[in-house]
């Protein structure tokens, strides 16, 4: 059964320890004294430095580890604790860290031959990590195992039974891989290019957790083959919701977020035309709020961020958000980062990058 992410201020100290809570800065305390919940997303500092910031829902930052380079996507592990930063695509590094503590972080790289997509996920009991990577020789698209008993060693990989993997996610049961490949073929000898925008074929694949065999892939139909699938989140019902980028024209309007479910077609939620526009054809995350039936959006390129209903597909709140990027479930809602520094109602000196993760106190402090 699903749990809600939420932790308040007791809980928060109950499982940071007298260690962590001793290193803070007392504005730091007081931001944790004040708090309803607690997230993670990387940084840029003001210096130009790379981290993960923990914040919570006022946008007070609490703490910061230091990253090699800038990070993209972040998974949590709600069993352990435990929270991850991907490099940013073509980056080969992720960090492990634990936010209850002052513990040392543990950073792995991808195997010659591959590199991250910047997202990942744990399975339900924190044993495996999962991560999305490229084995950009042979254009395919994987799912790196890690073992995260022992330091988070690779133990072998599955495909992805597509190009370009980007999000993905497991099922609450643990049994199933949920993977958006985006179709978009790219090499890192060439950076971020992408090489195949006339011949994308995006898709979504459900694959067997324990043997990666493949369960269902579900391709765009021929009409919105420039339609990238890029990130996925799973509602209290099991239905996956996704959400897209447009690789073509841009006065297009191409449909951008839909769902589906094991064994039923991909839908595609009808948003309203000034909606899509608001979009600009890129959605840059998807959030589920469980406990409020909620589906939300962001895009940094159309500065806004999208409500709907997860039972009606309809459209409940619109806002502008100036270079919005990541977004979670809050106590009310959604919390919505920026590159531009605001977290929610508060702003700091910091680029928060394109997602943020809420983060939970470990099922076994609880």
């Amino acid at each position: 059964m699903w749990r809600s992410a939420a932790i308040d201020r007791r809980g928060f100290i109950k499982a940071a320890g007298i260690g962590f809570l001793a290193a803070l800065k007392p504005q730091a305390l007081l931001a944790l004294d004040r708090a309803d919940a607690v997230y993670a997303s990387g940084i840029r500092a003001a210096n130009g430095s790379f981290a993960v910031a923990t914040v919570t829902e006022r946008g007070e930052i609490v703490d910061q580890v230091a990253l090699p380079a800038r990070a993209h996507g972040m998974a949590h592990s709600v069993a352990t604790g435990r929270t991850i930063a991907f490099a940013r695509r073509p980056g080969t590094f992720a960090m492990i860290f634990d936010p209850w503590n002052k513990g040392e972080p543990i950073v792995i790289t991808s195997p010659e031959g591959r590199h991250f997509y910047g997202h990942g996920a744990f399975s339900p009991d924190g044993r495996l990590l999962y991560a999305s990577e490229n084995d950009f020789d042979n254009n395919k698209g994987m799912i790196g195992l890690y073992d995260a008993t022992n330091r988070f060693v690779r133990i072998g990989e599955y495909e992805t039974y597509g190009v370009g993997p980007h999000d993905m996610t497991v099922s609450d049961d643990g049994r199933m891989l949920v993977v958006a490949n985006g179709g978009i073929e790219t090499h890192p000898d060439l950076g971020r290019t992408k090489l195949n925008l006339g011949n994308m074929q995006p898709s979504l694949t459900l694959i067997d957790a324990a043997t990666g065999a493949l369960i269902e892939k579900h391709i765009l139909p021929p009409q919105w083959s420039s339609v990238s699938t890029r990130h996925v989140d799973v509602d209290a019902s099991g239905r996956i919701w996704f959400a897209c980028q447009y690789e073509g024209h841009r006065k297009d309007l191409p449909p951008l977020v839909g769902h589906f479910g094991k064994g039923e077609d991909l839908v595609f939620i009808d948003l309203p035309e000034e909606t899509t526009r608001r979009l600009a054809n890129y959605v840059g995350a998807i959030a589920v709020n469980r406990k409020e039936g909620l589906v939300g959006v962001t895009s940094p390129i159309g500065g806004s961020s999208v409500t709907i209903d997860a039972k009606t597909g309809k459209v409940l709140r619109e806002e502008n958000v100036r270079d919005a990027a990541g977004i979670a479930p809050a106590p009310g809602g959604f919390a919505v980062s920026s590159y531009d520094g605001d977290f929610l109602s508060a702003h700091s000196d910091v680029a928060w990058d394109q997602h943020i993760v809420r983060i939970t106190q470990p099922a076994l402090m609880r």
